[in-house]
């Protein structure tokens, strides 16, 4: 313990003497996105912005795993697309206009961690406020400048923020942590305690498109109101929904409150700017896509009846950060047999996958970019008869999906098209007495964007060119289902990542085997790991 101490003693002196240098940025990947990039983002949104706003950002909160240890930390998507700072405790805002601050002009300022060197021994070294400027390219106050910094809204017509997390521990010890930072910015935009943002974002679509669109608009109130009841005693949107005519949804709409306050304008500007992908992201999002499919082809060489469901994801993982990937872009899901019939099964529990199909939807995440990338495969190599019918039929409602992949199309047409396959292809097998029934075995959308989220940020509107979006169509038959015994068990989905261009479509993980021959093929080929051995426990 003793030499523990004075290793860490020395550590420290080391650290502190360091602090007086400038820091060299932390050696990355070539590939990452560049300063330049980030500045555009910006600049891109700024543009957007209502006149005379300001537009406040926050990290994302740091995550507690258990006691002492937190999780590894994963900074919020939209924070690290407008700045390419991974830190947490950080503040970025944006203004429509440059300002007069301290008498020096400015559009933009972030506020980050500064350098502390016993915080550094333990987490790792931090960028700080010189090195986050450097790398950054984009002014830099240190995140305990924040309480003092004179942010004077009263002259600003609009606040814009996204929805504040309501989950953040406060740290006693640190006077500008994100529970801190929150409390300050609230204190110096005059936010009122009980401001509610999903209110707000109702509120704001209301006087949008109250008049304009009503049915669409009450629709989606209607939803909302059954799934947050709190909504259904909120006065100005019921009467809003009760009015008959256009008449009375006008005065509805003038009397809903107006407030400088928004939190639903930066993540619908947003979702609009991150739909649409760049070169640089399509480089990194290709990068992960490409090697996660890869993991999918190790694996199939691999595969044989004794191995686990964790083994398996663990052979996935280990190829992504053989490439690079720092983490998987979502928990991985492996199942075996019933167990691909729960959608987002992640507990890989089974010790042998046996003569089963083994459902694999697995992603790397590479510099913030997510693939999503799934194969449905059997174990012992070869499918059943039931197996393939199964699995051909959902290859088949995949390629109508491939097929609707167009610009201008609407978001639901490939789900749409894979659904009528399924529906009858389900029909003609029996396993359904009608296609109303079709969703008890395919109960989920056939597509999402793909990006910095595996659930992007996007409109959902119609396509627009260099937008990526996966085509997922799947049944699920669990132990039990009200059909013929035979088809007990059997879980397929396939999934791929999807770009959509002016010239058409491109399946981005189109290396990984798709068919049930290619499949079968790449399975009979001898793996790496078949010498692999460990002694027994």
């Amino acid at each position: 313990m003793a030499a523990f101490r004075l290793c860490v003693l020395l550590v420290w002196a080391s650290l502190t003497a360091a602090t007086a240098q400038p820091r060299a940025t932390p050696e990355k990947p070539s590939d990452t996105l560049d300063k330049e990039f980030h500045r555009q983002r910006r600049e891109v949104l700024r543009q957007q912005l209502p006149p005379r706003s300001v537009a406040v950002f926050f990290a994302a909160p740091v995550r507690n795993r258990a006691n002492d240890v937190d999780y590894y930390y994963h900074p919020d998507p939209d924070f690290y697309y407008l700045t390419g700072y991974k830190e947490p405790d950080a503040v970025l805002l944006l203004f429509a206009e440059p300002q007069t601050i301290g008498g020096t002009q400015t559009s933009e300022v972030l506020f980050v961690q500064p350098n502390d060197p016993r915080a550094e021994l333990w987490n790792g070294r931090r960028l700080g406020v010189a090195g986050a400027a450097q790398a950054l390219g984009i002014a830099t106050q240190p995140n305990t400048a924040f309480a003092v910094f004179p942010l004077d809204t009263a002259h600003l017509q609009q606040v814009l923020f996204k929805e504040l997390p309501r989950d953040v521990r406060d740290d006693a010890t640190n006077p500008a942590d994100l529970y801190s930072l929150q409390a300050q910015f609230r204190q110096k935009a005059g936010i009122p305690a009980d401001f509610d943002a999903t209110r707000n974002m109702l509120y704001g679509i209301v006087r949008a498109q109250g008049i304009d669109q009503p049915d669409r608009v009450k629709d989606y109130l209607n939803q909302m109101r059954a799934y947050n009841p709190a909504l259904r005693e909120d006065a100005y949107l019921g009467a809003y929904l009760q009015a008959k005519d256009a008449r009375n949804r006008v005065k509805a709409v003038a009397a809903v409150p107006q407030t400088r306050f928004d939190a639903h304008t930066l993540s619908q500007l947003l979702a609009g700017m991150r739909e649409v992908k760049t070169p640089e992201e399509l480089v990194l999002l290709r990068k992960a896509i490409t090697m996660s499919a890869i993991g999918q082809i190790e694996v199939m060489k691999a595969m044989h009846p004794g191995m686990s469901e964790l083994e398996v994801q663990g052979i996935h993982e280990f190829v992504h950060k053989k490439y690079g990937a720092q983490h998987v872009g979502y928990p991985s899901i492996v199942g075996a047999g019933n167990n691909a019939c729960v959608l987002h099964y992640i507990d890989s529990e089974k010790p042998k996958v046996g003569k089963e199909l083994v459902l694999m939807d697995v992603g790397a995440e590479y510099e913030g970019y997510t693939a999503d990338v799934t194969r449905t495969i059997p174990a012992n190599g070869k499918f059943s008869p039931e197996q393939k019918t199964i699995y051909e039929l959902v290859r088949k409602a995949q390629e109508a999906g491939f097929a609707q992949c167009k610009v201008g199309n609407a978001f639901q047409a490939p789900g749409q098209a894979a659904q009528e396959v399924i529906a009858e292809g389900l029909l003609k097998l029996g396993i359904i007495k009608n296609k109303n029934e079709v969703q008890q075995y395919f109960p989920h959308g056939t597509s999402h964007y793909l990006g910095l989220d595996v659930h992007d940020a996007g409109t959902y509107g119609t396509f627009r060119p260099n937008t990526v979006i996966t085509v997922e169509p799947g049944i699920y038959i669990p132990d039990g289902s009200p059909c013929d015994k035979k088809w007990w068990g059997i879980g397929v989905r396939i999934e791929d990542d999807i770009l959509i261009t002016e010239e058409g479509w491109e399946n981005l993980s189109k290396l990984a085997p798709r068919t049930v021959e290619d499949i079968e093929k790449t399975m009979a080929q001898p793996s790496v790991l078949e010498t692999y051995t460990l002694p027994e426990l």
